[in-house]
């Protein structure tokens, strides 16, 4: 059944938002120096004919969405070549909802179409683009069109999730798995919320491969911008209590250490809460494991303070169908990039996995969907980051903020280009620094996602693309 509320896309605009690492950033076997942030403004109407329009926002994180040999600027521009066309494709698009609703269908119907043309067009004789880099691109249209339905109706997106807006319950989504007495009909994206959003969060920091842990690795060529450059002053200055250790995945002896000398620096600072993210690049859990009995037999101290274990196995769950039960038994497990949609985290379940790292980057659509699934099926959330400056960072702190995870959020665009969300960061300051281990959202509020886009003086470039109906 339709609703007065339903909306269609009549509109985009794409912008493409050049950003400066201040230090290297290690994702699996590439280092990333600098990146691309997409931003997309969505214009949407009503049956009436009244407007709004709604932004999003994620970088183009090219090697973490597609991992490859294949030379950096050409995934790169493949992936802006994605959004332009995606652009025109949600332009086009013409379907009637609630925005999850439309999302949905875009995702389902149109999404794979658009891939599949890119591909033959542009990668014949090469390397297909990913389809977790087409979720990417995907997603900045996707949380613009929840933030225009926000702002149509003036309420708070996340306001907007019950049967009052949404003419489709979740059972037209999500199907249970065989093993578990769920049931979805009748139920909707708001019966999985907290019933009051959190506005303190613990923030998570990243401890990158190459990221400095004492004086001992400083060289003199670090950046002198004011910020800290070694882990403890991190974590005296921010008050952490929560640090994400990147891992190799393919050198125990190094993971091991890593884990060790990290441990040491947090336990001698007051930090509470470790996890291990081995990149996807082990192959058997048999590697996992013995990190982790390792740990447990020599360190205690820190294999009790290791709160989960992040995606250490490679992205294609589906061809890579490995059990994971005796890692799960040691430590919660997580799924992250091989969690695209509900079905993956289905599978996930099956083979063993725990837990969901959710992210706005793969749109905010499919992260409620799969929250929404791992939570009838008692598995725990996480919500983790992809470097989230400017505008990004919001839906993806609100996210965290209404859905509950098993401890706060990720966010580390601080540590990595702070000065990017300089204009940004002066109406929303508590979202963009961490002060006693903690991020603040108690001035993101309004309609949609609560941007207050007409207080920040941010000055975009030309677009690199726009379509209208």
């Amino acid at each position: 059944m339709s609703k007065t509320t339903d909306i269609r896309v009549v509109g985009a605009r794409l912008y493409f938002i050049p950003i400066q690492m201040r230090i290297p950033l290690k994702f699996g076997t590439e280092t990333v120096t600098a990146v691309t942030c997409a931003r997309a403004c969505v214009r949407v109407s009503d049956a009436v004919g009244r407007t709004a329009e709604g932004w999003g926002e994620t970088p183009l994180s090219v090697q973490w969405v597609w991992p490859s040999k294949t030379e950096y600027e050409v995934r790169h521009r493949a992936l802006k070549n994605c959004c332009v066309k995606l652009a025109e494709a949600w332009t086009g698009f013409g379907g009637f909802g609630h925005a999850l609703e439309i999302g949905h269908d875009f995702q389902e119907k149109v999404l794979p179409v658009c891939l599949q043309e890119l591909n033959r067009a542009a990668n014949r004789a090469g390397e297909a683009i990913p389809w977790l880099a087409a979720l990417l691109c995907c997603s900045v249209f996707d949380q613009a069109v929840h933030d225009a339905y926000g702002n149509l109706h003036q309420r708070p997106v996340y306001d907007t999730y019950g049967p009052e807006f949404v003419s489709r319950d979740l059972s037209r989504f999500l199907q249970p798995a065989d093993d578990a007495a769920v049931s979805f009909k009748g139920k909707f994206i708001q019966d999985f919320l907290l019933p009051k959003r959190v506005d303190r969060l613990r923030a998570w920091h990243l401890v990158g491969g190459v990221d400095l842990l004492d004086q001992s690795e400083l060289t003199g060529s670090e950046p002198d911008d004011g910020y800290p450059v070694l882990l403890s002053d991190w974590v005296r200055r921010d008050g952490l209590k929560c640090l994400k250790v990147k891992l190799r995945g393919n050198d125990a002896e190094w993971d091991f250490q890593r884990m060790v000398n990290v441990g040491r620096i947090a336990v001698e600072h007051g930090v509470e809460h470790l996890s291990a993210d081995f990149n996807c690049t082990v192959t058997h859990p048999a590697y996992v494991n013995e990190v982790l009995d390792r740990l447990h037999r020599e360190h205690p101290r820190n294999f009790a303070m290791t709160l989960y274990v992040e995606q250490p196995f490679p992205y294609q769950l589906e061809q890579h169908r490995i059990d994971v039960h005796s890692v799960s038994a040691r430590k919660s497990l997580f799924l992250d990039e091989s969690a695209h949609d509900w079905r993956l985290v289905k599978l996930g379940r099956e083979l063993g996995w725990n837990g969901v790292a959710l992210k706005t980057c793969k749109t905010q659509t499919g992260a409620l969907l799969s929250a929404c699934w791992a939570k009838a099926h008692g598995m725990q959330l996480m919500v983790q980051d992809l470097t989230n400056p400017m505008l990004a960072q919001i839906p993806h702190l609100l996210l965290a903020a209404h859905v509950g995870t098993i401890m706060g959020v990720e966010t580390n665009a601080m540590q990595f280009y702070p000065d990017a969300s300089t204009p940004e960061a002066a109406v929303h300051r508590g979202i963009y620094q961490r002060r006693e281990g903690m991020v603040d959202l108690s001035t993101v509020h309004g309609p949609g996602f609560g941007y207050r886009l007409k207080e920040i003086n941010r000055q975009l470039p030309r677009p690199a693309a726009e379509f209208q109906v």
